[in-house]
């Protein structure tokens, strides 16, 4: 019995790899930030990143590369939360990274988008937030960022029937997270449900229509006032067998 309990851990530590790589599908982005800045008066990431600086918060400096990681922060001068972007193409996928939040009243953002989809304000489609009290989820498409649903709240028309739906378009989890210290994120996207994961456990899972969007091409952090990013990852899925 023991020699047959040792062969069977044998065989799941050997395949143990594999399967972590199915699981994660095919890597598609990675960044460590480890490099250096020529200056420090404007955004200057690099391998791909863009931000809403410039025209958000007149050409000032957000975004600060140091000790190996990425420094958000809002200016005092932006009309904006600080958007920082980078393609990532794909249906299902999983976005992994390092954060920390310096201030209980911090937060980090993923935001996933389609530019090229018309139907909605700045190609939102879902997001969650994740602060030091709650992680929130979001269906965006079908919910706030409908061109048509944010026109009619933007002039305050919304009917009662609607604002029940928009109701069912977000979900909150509470979740307690500690400033100055490191967390692993991992936001998985599976056709029609998000589920977000920190430090390896279950925070929870939101299924909605516009998560199922069928091409994902940009991912957005979000930030309103600070957040630290490191070690991101972006990989693909493969579809599943019907």
């Amino acid at each position: 019995m023991k020699k047959h309990f040792l062969i069977v851990w044998a065989i799941v530590l050997f395949i143990s790899p594999a399967l972590l790589a199915e699981e994660r599908g095919t890597l598609i982005f990675e960044d460590d930030f480890e490099r250096n800045e020529s200056q420090e008066t404007k955004d200057e990431i690099g391998n791909g990143w863009g931000t809403n600086s410039r025209w958000r918060a007149a050409g000032n400096k957000q975004v600060d590369l140091k000790n190996g990681a990425m420094y958000i922060y809002i200016h005092k001068v932006a009309d904006h939360a600080v958007s920082v972007t980078h393609p990532a193409e794909f249906r299902d996928g999983s976005v992994e990274l390092r954060f920390m939040l310096e201030d209980k009243k911090d937060s980090l953002g993923l935001n996933f988008a389609d530019l090229k989809y018309k139907k909605v304000h700045a190609g939102h489609l879902f997001a969650t937030k994740i602060s030091t009290r709650n992680v929130e989820m979001i269906d965006l498409k079908t919910g706030n960022m409908d061109l048509k649903t944010r026109e009619l709240r933007k002039a305050k028309k919304l009917t009662p029937a609607l604002q029940e739906l928009l109701k069912s378009k977000r979900k909150r989890f509470p979740h307690k997270l500690q400033t100055k210290k490191w967390y692993d994120l991992i936001v998985k996207v599976r056709e029609d449900t998000m589920t977000v994961f920190i430090d390896g456990k279950q925070v929870g899972s939101f299924s909605s229509e516009g998560i199922a969007h069928p091409t994902k091409r940009t991912l957005r952090l979000a930030v309103a006032k600070n957040a630290v990013v490191d070690d991101v990852k972006i990989y693909s899925l493969p579809a599943r067998n019907k």
